[in-house]
């Protein structure tokens, strides 16, 4: 699915790079005066005011920045601002420069460069993706399965040896990146055909989430199709020989889904469906069985499902019509779809079962529990997995199933897989249909991702990848924890903790990293981020504050933050930011807060609202001009949000999203030091938003704490596009954070 301010992942269980670092001395640390004085810094560029007033009920809103908004993003003045902003943020921190140099040395030096991923088995062939030493992209791979080989089993090895069947690299970003000389260079989708013949990729080159779709020989690479060309990422096989795909509107809506026949012009291709509601998009997905493709028709609150055969791909039919509120997702064994179900009344999900010929006949397996979530499912030829949340936590409960053809009934019994860490954060991976083994990834806030195989028969667990982290990292050093704070109305909050234990003192004088994010029943999970070590080997604690809005409580805790409770999602946050002042895991003076795209809303609307309570904030492509995006539908994907924001054409929800929107707010009085960014190419937070909330920022507030904005020119929302360049903005934006907190020692600070 694609949010318009979807989650970037503050933590990927996907990326290979792992850092080297040894602790620093704390000895010499010697805070320079006055680091961060604008007054030792040149002017910071001001944006000329172009009165643009905005009415609605009666209401005036004058935005004196709207000229900033081109859609085309080529405006000569608009991007020589942007320019001047980013010569601003380079002249600010070129004091520091050399040790964000050295700071991105110790977080890149953690990184095991020649790296693989965990092997999975597909047909005749282990697949997996390869990174090499120094390379920013990685090559997609896959090995013969030896012929004496013929089951998969819990203990399954890939081998590399010299008696080993040689590898094949598949695709190269590294080269597709440098031979078409792409500053910015993503690959979606990367599916291969049933038959293991032929592979379809789907390829970004600017950051704006349009794709064009290749498909190539596997084994020689050379293009057997023409490209297609204005595609989203969703991208299946039917069968050896067609294509199903999906594109978008003017608007960047999913909104069509396509039949494509080798060999065909995609002038020709069939057309399946249209969403023609705006409210909706569409997304595609296939079986875990590969006999069925399923197409949701989604809005916020809703999603129906339609089915394909893929032996019959011209033939899409209806498999769970559209009711407003319910919710529905699919997989399909043997003569029956498995379908998981969330209602009104059902807030929590059930799971039903019906079969292939009458899919109005239904058997509910799992029913509704008021205190346990099902988030997802994964199906298999005798098992079933099903992932949950309870408590706040995630969780598998695997059950057996009768054998196919069998009738179906409530399921008894269920095993839970065990996990080690008090909190922690768990995926979904691709899993043989076949075979009883479930893969999934783990990690916390102390444990790098790893990859487990489980045996459903026997309930074992084998770990079979686990991130290296160079350096001497040692779990054991760190401590996680789950506290709870109370909200303004008595509502518990989940907070997750993490810090060095031989640094951090608990008596108030450490600084705190706090996260947030708030939105579309997403949940923040606690997980590991490498980079994240340059901070707590500094004896910084990180924390995640679990703010409704998210869905880690369940369904309702995203009700209870969203439409005309969206200030809950603030309040919750700031409640979150005084238990730990509170409760002495820092000050005020120690605090810094940070938050991306949705989260971004939440960083901007509560510097507004307690701009004391902080000393430095960081709010990445952040969505903080509410009212004025969601009042345009041409801008990508606004429609798309009114079920999670409201539709601001309505008085009742235009007074309440004005009442916290961002930008709206920035008043006359003092704010922490804060850091903006931005991508020109994003397509889901469009660079003007960031780029106006800065410009209102100087022009209003009253203090001489640093105010940057950082626009990359070749990135999107998720930012640059290399595993280093990734680690280089993890760099700056640290280097920024000890800035304002006077940590950078003098001897790196570039000053005398």
């Amino acid at each position: 699915m694609l949010l318009r301010r979807q989650l970037c992942n503050h933590v990927s269980l996907l990326c290979l790079p792992r850092l080297l670092y040894s602790p620093p001395s704390f000895s010499h640390f010697t805070p320079t005066k006055s680091s961060h004085s604008l007054s030792q810094s040149p002017s910071p560029p001001v944006a000329k005011k172009v009165e643009h007033v905005l009415e609605m009920f009666g209401d005036v809103r004058v935005d004196n920045y709207y000229w900033l908004r081109d859609d085309s993003r080529s405006d000569p003045e608009i991007l020589s601002h942007l320019n001047l902003e980013n010569s601003y943020t380079d002249s600010v921190m070129s004091g520091t420069k050399k040790f964000e140099d050295e700071l991105f040395g110790e977080i890149k030096g953690r990184v095991k460069e020649d790296d693989i991923s965990a092997p999975i088995r597909r047909g005749q062939y282990y697949y997996y993706m390869k990174y090499l030493q120094g390379k920013e992209y990685v090559q997609y791979c896959r090995r013969l399965i030896p012929s004496n080989d013929t089951a998969p089993s819990l203990y399954d090895t890939m081998s590399t040896g010299s008696d080993a069947p040689p590898e094949h690299v598949i695709l190269d970003e590294n080269v597709k990146a440098q031979s078409q000389n792409h500053s910015f260079y993503s690959i979606g989708a990367f599916k291969v055909s049933p038959n293991n013949k032929l592979v379809a990729y789907a390829e970004d080159t600017k950051g704006d989430e349009i794709y064009t779709v290749y498909v190539i020989d596997a084994k020689t690479g050379a293009l057997v199709d023409k490209p297609l060309v204005s595609l989203t990422p969703y991208l299946e096989w039917a069968g050896d020989e067609a294509l199903v795909y999906i594109t978008m509107d003017e608007i960047l809506r999913p909104d069509k889904v396509w039949l494509h026949k080798l060999g065909n012009d995609q002038l020709i291709d069939i057309c399946l469906y249209h969403e023609k509601d705006h409210i909706f998009s569409i997304d595609l997905e296939a079986s875990e069985s590969k006999k069925f493709l399923f197409v949701g028709s989604r809005s916020k609150i809703t999603r129906s499902i339609f089915y394909l055969d893929v032996a019959k791909p011209e033939d899409l039919r209806v498999l769970t019509p559209r009711v407003v509120g319910a919710d529905t997702s699919v997989s399909h064994r043997g003569n029956h779809f498995f379908i998981r179900r969330r209602t009104d009344k059902f807030f929590n999900s059930e799971l039903l079962a019906c079969p292939v010929e009458n899919t109005s006949e239904t058997t509910v397996l799992i029913p509704h529990r008021e205190s346990v979530k099902i988030q997802g499912k994964q199906l298999f030829m005798e098992h079933l997995a099903v992932y949950e949340r309870e408590n706040g936590l995630p969780k598998i409960t695997t059950y057996r199933l009768p054998p196919v053809g069998e009738p179906l009934k409530s399921l008894q019994g269920g095993q839970t897989v065990d996990f080690v860490d008090p909190i922690y954060s768990i995926e979904p991976s691709e899993s043989q249909f076949a075979s009883s083994i479930l893969r999934f990834s783990y990690s916390s806030m102390k444990t790098p991702p790893s990859v487990y195989d489980h045996d459903m028969n026997t309930g074992i667990s084998v770990l079979k990848k686990i991130e290296t982290v160079l350096g001497g990292f040692n779990s054991s050093n760190y401590v996680t924890e789950r506290k709870w704070a109370n909200a303004s109305d008595g509502t518990q909050i989940p907070i997750s903790i993490v810090y060095q234990k031989n640094l951090v003192k608990l008596d108030g004088s450490d600084p705190l990293l706090l996260y947030g994010y708030g939105s579309y029943e997403i949940c923040i999970d606690p997980g590991f981020k490498t980079s994240q070590l340059s901070l707590l080997d500094r004896g910084f604690i990180y924390a995640i504050a679990h703010i409704r809005g998210g869905g880690e409580m369940g369904r309702q805790w995203n009700e209870n933050g969203k439409l005309l409770k969206k200030k809950n999602t603030f309040t919750d946050f700031i409640a979150c930011a005084e238990y730990l002042i509170e409760n002495q895991y820092c000050t005020n003076e120690k605090l810094c807060i940070e938050g991306r795209s949705a989260g971004g809303l939440l960083i901007g609307a509560v510097l507004n609202m307690r701009p004391d309570l902080f000393k430095a904030a960081v709010a990445g492509v952040p969505f903080v001009d509410v009212v004025t995006s969601l009042l345009d539908p041409t801008i990508p994907l606004t429609t798309t949000e009114w079920e999670e924001f409201g539709d601001p054409r309505k008085k009742e929800f235009y007074f309440y999203m004005k009442s916290y929107s961002p930008f709206d707010n920035v008043k006359a009085q003092n704010y922490p030091n804060i850091l903006v960014t931005a991508g020109l190419n994003d397509s889901l937070v469009m660079y003007s938003e960031p780029a106006k909330f800065v410009a209102k920022l100087r022009d209003m507030k009253t203090d001489d704490n640093i105010l940057l904005f950082k626009c990359e020119f070749c990135a999107g929302h998720s930012s640059k596009s290399g595993r280093f360049e990734k680690l280089q903005e993890d760099a700056f934006t640290y280097t920024f954070i000890l800035k304002a907190l006077n940590m950078i020692p003098a001897s790196t600070s570039g000053q005398s």
